[in-house]
């Protein structure tokens, strides 16, 4: 019984580790792998470098992403990591980042 009481905190520890890192991970691994096999021709999707494109072509293993127009790169399947909904549209500018067209104080053209 003695034994019992020294392995019993090992085993909690063992199985919030489980509930808080293993099961989440598992989770995010197969949202992704959904994600990924339901590309299809013309998606829009975001990478995971976050470089945004829509699906010109699709292989087993890779897929050939259109950038602009005429501009296509060759990219591994598992790189997407979005497939954007086409109701959302895809921000430009980050306003946090210094983009946008927000009045900022000190934001003025120094060349006025």
């Amino acid at each position: 019984m003695r034994g019992l009481g020294t392995l019993l905190p090992f085993v909690l520890i063992a199985l919030v580790f489980w509930v808080l890192i293993l099961r989440p991970q598992r989770k995010r691994q197969q949202d992704l792998r959904s994600t990924q096999s339901t590309l299809g021709v013309g998606s829009e999707v975001m990478l995971g470098s976050g470089i945004y494109g829509r699906v010109a072509s699709l292989d087993d293993e890779t897929l050939q992403l259109e950038l602009s127009p005429g501009n296509h790169v060759k990219v591994a399947r598992q790189a997407v990591v979005r497939v954007l909904d086409p109701a959302d549209p895809v921000e430009d500018r980050d306003p946090d980042l210094g983009g946008g067209d927000d009045e900022r104080p000190g934001s003025a053209d120094p060349h006025q």
